[in-house]
């Protein structure tokens, strides 16, 4: 499935949506308006034709003294065999899955221009809770702001860092004394009580099941 059948299929389900066809070397890409990101991503994620259920990772250019300045990326797939229901409605909280068309593996990158003067766009942790934490590292790096992310918060910088280290007008050479560092130090007990938390939480997100 290339770019435009890609496009021909989320126009049917998203008919307001802005869809542009990218030539690429690797995979289908198309550019999508951020206005309707999230509303095109349920359709690539639920439409049976697609089912694209993983999000790979999520990036972000700078393409200064271009404008718009930057592009959010995001990588995602079908993965084929690997996944043998169709996402039904969200009902309740839950997702209900009704037997589905088993498709070819495939990929596919999303493109959205976003203007230098509001870099923002809104979080697809909605429909890929997995992109959380690269959303994170885009808001840190690059300085894009995911609206509606749960937890948007620097990630791999500290918390009174100042600017974004991957924009391109960012000074090459820097000398900071970070104010809130110190050291994190746990007991054994400490983090064995963290560790029997996070899968006490796992185990009742998904209803009692362990894996």
């Amino acid at each position: 499935m290339d770019a435009s059948a890609v496009i021909d299929v989320v126009r049917r389900a998203a008919p307001g949506a802005a869809l542009e066809a990218v030539a690429s070397v690797d995979m289908p890409t198309i550019y999508v308006d951020r206005e309707h990101l999230l509303e095109v991503s349920r359709v690539l994620r639920d439409d049976p034709a697609l089912q694209f259920v993983f999000l790979g990772d999520v990036t972000a250019v700078d393409y200064l003294p271009a404008e718009p300045r930057y592009e959010a990326v995001y990588h995602m797939a079908c993965l084929g065999d690997a996944y043998r229901t169709t996402p039904g409605v969200v009902s309740g909280g839950s997702r209900e899955t009704t037997p589905g068309v088993v498709l070819s593996p495939k990929r596919l990158r999303v493109k959205v221009r976003v203007p230098a003067a509001d870099p923002r766009v809104p979080s697809v942790v909605p429909v890929w809770p997995t992109a959380g934490w690269p959303e994170r590292e885009v808001y840190d790096l690059m300085g894009i702001t995911f609206d509606g992310h749960p937890d948007l918060r620097r990630i791999l910088t500290p918390d009174d860092w100042e600017g974004h280290p991957l924009r391109k007008d960012y000074p090459v050479q820097i000398r900071k004394d970070t104010a809130g560092w110190s050291p994190l130090q746990l007991t054994a007990e400490e983090f064995a009580a963290n560790i029997r938390a996070s899968r006490d939480a796992a185990t009742k997100r998904s209803g009692g099941r362990r894996d």
